[in-house]
């Protein structure tokens, strides 16, 4: 329902937007249409616009507010979506608020912890070190004496909240109902995505939650820190962490002052992402230059985990593979990764997507290695992919706009950082240890708790499949010799397959369990092991595959 008020901000959007040239967006909504007409008869409108429609773009959302430079950076995560000129400046928006008065900040946190600041804590520093839209940073220490940052909501932004996602899905409707290209970018199903993002940002006990998960999964590793997490502090409007120090990394000049190598910590840089995307499938999706801060020694430090992504095994090993197949320069192996994935209609031609891939890949590696944007070139096999009708993948999106956070933050920091020097040898490991031995081993021991489960339930299960054939055995009534003689040889092989399995499963039980109860001998003599135990398989198995072939006596 279209409210007075939500008009009176629906005309306001609408000034805004056609202050900064942009009439073809108010224009298309025909509800606005007369009113876009008088507006441009305003004297600021005599004056000729020449500034590109992405740039006029982000200019708009930053004057409409923090609502509407979240969405901006949230649109920025879908090339599929939007425009090349409109993106790249979207990804521009920076989430600049002035903070809100400190004594509200303490009135918000006594309340959530219903006991006076002074008993949380014993400082705390009522000027704010930081704010953004949806909450702000102050430090303060404990009682024991430890040093924290604590992160505290916007009072009254929920409500806030509320009211222009609600007006964003008015502006959906609208464009729905008027605008002919609305129904192919979709506007109600990507305010239904931000509107999932925003609740995340509202709950501080879920970023608390990532942080904890990316500390666990670095907590030993030199280079990345994730500082730690204080829960009997934490709550849903407030979070407190441990404080961290060191110099923003957009700080170029204070890290060359304190020795920082730049150019080691642009392929540290990479190399984190690699490992946060590859090994644990969870990633930090926000590293703009205000979310990390590097410490004396080169060690990076990262704050802000209200925006992380996830990818599954398989986003991993046929992301891998496109990667590797970029590096390569081997087209067909990334059409057949894209088939196998399900990312495009399995009636695809591989032959058509390769040849699409090659036309859009081979111009750009006409340039030096070093100057090919790596980012870059998974958006275009993005965009040529969606010519196949590619389904957009989210959780790539994700991750492509961190790739290009990665790629631009590094050849910030060293103009000469060659981002494939750094992700060929690690995507290369990474892909024999999904595929060697080892990785089959580690597979055994994962799943050793669920199948110790089942072992002591085979013979039951193989006295049944015994009896059942044992039933059908004496139902037999052979009509001839032939008849006979073809179920005796199905009698036999049967056994023989019965034999084999169950000696397998044994064999099997008995290296998990030697494996489990022995697990230094093994990762010391994991090489001999699998000579041992693969050369008699392997002859087991060609027996067994021979010995069926034969006819039984």
């Amino acid at each position: 329902m279209l409210t007075f008020g939500r008009a009176r901000r629906l005309l306001r959007i609408a000034a805004v937007f056609i202050s900064h040239g942009l009439d073809e967006f108010v224009v298309n909504l025909h509800l606005f249409r007369p009113y876009a007409y008088v507006m441009r008869l305003a004297p600021w409108r005599w004056r000729s616009t020449t500034a590109p429609r992405g740039e006029r773009l982000r200019r708009a959302l930053e004057e409409l507010g923090p609502i509407f430079i979240k969405f901006g950076q949230m649109l920025s995560t879908r090339p599929d979506l939007i425009p090349d000129d409109i993106l790249v400046e979207l990804a521009r928006l920076q989430d600049r608020v002035p903070p809100f008065p400190s004594d509200q900040a303490a009135a918000l946190i006594e309340a959530a912890y219903g006991m006076p600041l002074a008993q949380a804590f014993r400082t705390f520093d009522m000027t704010p070190i930081a704010s953004a839209s949806v909450a702000q940073v102050h430090f303060a220490t404990l009682h024991d004496g430890t040093e924290v940052a604590v992160k505290v909501l916007r009072p009254g932004i929920e409500i806030i909240m509320r009211r222009d996602l609600a007006l964003l899905q008015t502006l959906a409707q609208l464009a729905v109902r008027y605008w002919p290209d609305a129904r192919r970018l979709r506007p109600l199903e990507v305010v239904e995505e931000y509107k999932k993002v925003v609740h995340d940002e509202m709950d501080l006990a879920h970023e608390a939650a990532n942080a904890s998960q990316l500390r666990t999964n670095f907590l030993d590793s030199t280079l990345l820190y994730v500082p730690k997490i204080f829960w009997d502090y934490t709550r849903r409007t407030v979070m407190v962490m441990e404080r961290i120090t060191g110099v923003p990394i957009s700080n170029r000049e204070a890290l060359i002052a304190n020795g920082v190598d730049l150019r080691k910590l642009a392929h540290n840089g990479v190399e984190i992402f690699f490992t946060q995307a590859f090994r644990d499938g969870f990633f930090h999706a926000d590293m703009h230059p205000g979310n990390i801060f590097v410490s004396f020694s080169g060690q990076y430090r990262a704050v802000d985990f209200g925006i992380m992504g996830t990818l599954s095994a398989d986003d991993k090993y046929y992301l891998a593979e496109n990667i590797l197949g970029f590096l390569n320069r081997d087209y067909r192996s990334i059409a057949e990764a894209h088939v196998r994935a399900g990312w495009v209609p399995k009636s695809t031609r591989v032959d058509d997507l390769e040849g699409a891939i090659r036309t859009v890949c081979e111009p750009i590696f006409a340039k030096p290695i070093k100057d090919i944007s790596f980012g870059r070139l998974l958006l275009s096999l993005f965009q040529t992919a969606r010519r196949f009708n590619m389904e957009v993948q989210p959780q790539l999106v994700l991750l492509q706009k961190t790739l290009f956070n990665i790629e631009g933050l590094g050849r910030r920091l060293y103009p000469d950082l060659d981002l494939w020097i750094t992700a060929k040898p690690f995507l290369e490991r990474w892909m024999r240890e999904q595929l060697g031995p080892r990785a089959v081993w580690n597979a055994i021991r994962k799943e050793y708790p669920n199948w110790i489960h089942v072992l002591p339930e085979i013979p039951r299960y193989l006295g049944a499949a015994l009896k059942q054939a044992k039933d059908g055995e004496l139902s037999v009534r052979a009509q001839s010799d032939e008849i006979e003689r073809l179920a005796n040889d199905m009698r036999v092989r049967h056994r023989r397959i019965m034999i084999g399995l169950l000696g397998g499963m044994l064999a099997t039980a008995g290296l998990m369990i030697f494996g489990v109860t022995h697990p230094t001998f093994v990762a010391r003599y994991l090489g001999v092991l699998e000579i041992a135990v693969g050369v008699p398989g392997f002859l087991l198995l060609a027996w067994s595959l021979l010995d069926l072939g034969r006819r039984p006596e």
